[in-house]
């Protein structure tokens, strides 16, 4: 289903990407939960599965933006929240104390957590790429 922007799709399902996203949370839940001791896994692979399902997020909601478009506004969204982290001030910090707001919002700035990002949003391009892409048209060589 290639459009002329170089997207595999031309209009996302959403009940692939609902399930994409919620996979890709239960994932970093789980991850955290049972191999949070690890420190590579504590410090990287939450990061990058949280970067995959903003992607995921953002190609369910703009279901016929181009692959590349989501992948800009999904790794924008990212460093900008990742950003937001050298911010600090009562009101903030009290939204980050909260569960949901800080798994959204996050504590420190970290710069490795950029890097992070970016591989997480490539990794759910290449999913949209080479495995989605696929299943939503079969015939597809």
């Amino acid at each position: 289903m290639h459009n002329s922007s170089s997207s595999p799709v031309s209009q996302r399902n959403r009940v692939i990407y609902g399930s994409l996203t919620v996979g890709v949370m239960l994932a970093g839940f789980l991850s955290r939960h049972l191999l949070g001791q690890y420190s590579f896994i504590k410090l990287y692979v939450g990061d990058v599965l949280w970067a995959m399902m903003v992607f995921f997020g953002f190609a369910f909601v703009f279901c016929k933006w181009s692959t590349w478009k989501v992948a800009a506004t999904a790794l924008g969204f990212s460093v900008c929240i990742e950003l937001s982290q050298l911010y600090h001030s009562a009101w903030i910090d009290s939204i980050r104390n909260m569960p949901l707001g800080g798994l959204i919002l996050g504590f420190t700035f970290v710069w490795s957590d950029l890097l992070c990002y970016g591989l997480g949003v490539g990794l759910g391009v290449l999913v949209e790429i080479f495995m989605v892409g696929s299943v939503e048209n079969p015939t597809k060589n």
